[in-house]
């Protein structure tokens, strides 16, 4: 797969104060929750804009109007689904009827660059997918080229166990799998203390 033939998903919160980052609004409060969501926005923004390939936005709750991310450059659409796991799958699905392949990331790590996009990209020639392992025991990145409801379903959604239950899935169907490089995702105070 190539960049060109592969379009990139971005999942966003409506960024408002106590509705974002609540482990670490927990520790800091709900208004440098914020700010620090918004920091997290702009650096995502910032690299979704050098992906050279179509881009896809979703918010979790309701199209922001003038917002800070480009029309002329994504897609803008709103999250489906009950878990976090249906609205992934329904934005792939979406983006998957249109391209070759699809990436999904979150808007919460910094860490990621754009040579990891194209080595996801890369690893969908022979992998039915990939994901990128976050130092929680999450994922900070999915791709595939077709979807695949299992990688969704039966999952313990913010627990340190998503990344071993996805595998264990992706296993027992039989589909090939490729991992990227771990990365550190931003819940905690300390997490962004050390971006």
């Amino acid at each position: 797969m190539s960049l060109n033939d592969t379009a990139l998903i971005v999942f966003v919160r409506n960024p408002v104060a106590g509705k974002v980052k609540t482990r670490l609004a927990a520790e800091v409060g709900n208004e440098k929750a914020l700010a620090i969501y918004l920091e997290l926005l702009a650096i995502t923004r910032n690299l979704a804009l050098e992906f050279d390939g179509p881009r896809y936005l979703y918010y979790s709750e309701a199209l922001e109007a003038g917002d800070a991310w480009p029309a002329e450059h994504f897609n803008k659409r709103v999250q489906q689904g009950n878990s976090l796991g249906d609205r992934m799958h329904s934005a792939l699905c979406e983006v998957l009827a249109c391209h070759a392949a699809a990436l999904l990331i979150g808007s919460d790590c910094p860490a990621l660059r754009l040579s990891d996009l194209s080595d996801a990209s890369a690893s969908l020639r022979d992998a039915d997918l990939v994901l990128g392992p976050a130092a929680d025991g999450g994922y900070y990145l999915i791709g595939m080229k077709r979807p695949h409801a299992c990688a969704f379903e039966g999952i313990t959604w913010s627990s340190p166990g998503v990344l071993d239950q996805t595998l264990a899935v992706l296993d027992d169907e039989g589909l090939k799998w490729s991992l990227l490089r771990k990365l550190r995702d931003v819940d905690t105070y300390s997490d962004w203390l050390n971006v």
